[in-house]
């Protein structure tokens, strides 16, 4: 990399990370690869003439906006162009369901955490059976999931299940029901210890939450929250219910044509 710096005369009236955030965004355009390990802080906050504290709020933006990855035991590194993943399966589905893509990896019976519960619009101590799910897009980690049913639900589920049968069991009890419909809410988190580790990030780096509740009989009869790197993820919803990973570049030549 060259030794240009901020003009400190410059009258901008955005902050001064955010300036900084621009010029390095040009920066990874010309000059750098997918993949490719940025300079350490010291060395880039000496090229551009600012503290390190402003370098790590820039470092941080680009992060955010899928330009950088921190990678462990690795760095800070160029991330490759975002994927649409579309979220569903499908409209009014239970998951599990036709082109689910979602995989199996755990199950147990517990107490509903506090803000669970409230999902179900009910009050604490709710047992939920919950099962952990992971999505692997082109063998990469795009998302991580875990989704609450409660007991009552699913009635009909035999006892003494084994960890091999728990978690298709209750999605098969799940499915038994007529599904009245499902909403969902999108907002930006930050990952969790647990989620990074299945996810391959740092624990804390931003991640896109959706939450979904089906209704069934009235009533909520099961949460899903869904865990997406905001890094390489890009959500779309659609009617068609398809899923899809498409490069960010290739999805908008295909607008575009």
């Amino acid at each position: 990399m060259g030794t240009t710096q901020l003009d400190a005369t410059q009258d901008v009236q955005e902050p001064k990370y955010w300036h900084l955030k621009t010029v390095l965004n040009d920066a990874l355009d010309s000059e750098f690869s997918v993949g490719e390990i940025l300079p350490n802080e010291r060395d880039l906050a000496a090229r551009f003439g600012v503290a390190r504290a402003t370098l790590r709020q820039a470092l941080e933006q680009l992060e955010l906006e899928g330009r950088l990855q921190r990678r462990r035991g690795v760095g800070t590194t160029v991330a490759p162009p975002r994927m649409g993943v579309a979220v569903g399966p499908a409209d009014n589905a239970w998951p599990g369901i036709g082109n689910d893509t979602w995989r199996t990896v755990g199950c147990a019976e517990a107490v509903a955490p506090a803000a669970v519960a409230r999902l179900f619009d009910s009050g604490a101590g709710v047992p939920v059976h919950t099962i952990r799910r992971e999505r692997v897009m082109n063998g990469q980690p795009v998302a991580t999931e875990l989704l609450y049913v409660p007991a009552e639900s699913v009635p009909g589920l035999p006892g003494l299940l084994s960890p091999a049968t728990h978690a298709p069991a209750v999605l098969r009890e799940l499915q038994r029901l007529d599904l009245e419909g499902e909403d969902r809410a999108v907002e930006l988190g930050s990952a969790r210890a647990e989620d990074a580790k299945q996810l391959d990030r740092l624990p804390g780096a931003p991640v896109l939450v959706v939450t979904t509740r089906y209704f069934a009989a009235g009533q909520v009869a099961a949460v899903a929250i869904s865990t997406y790197r905001a890094d390489t993820c890009r959500l779309t919803f659609g009617d068609s219910g398809a899923v899809e990973v498409t490069p960010h570049e290739e999805q908008e030549r295909r607008q575009a044509s």
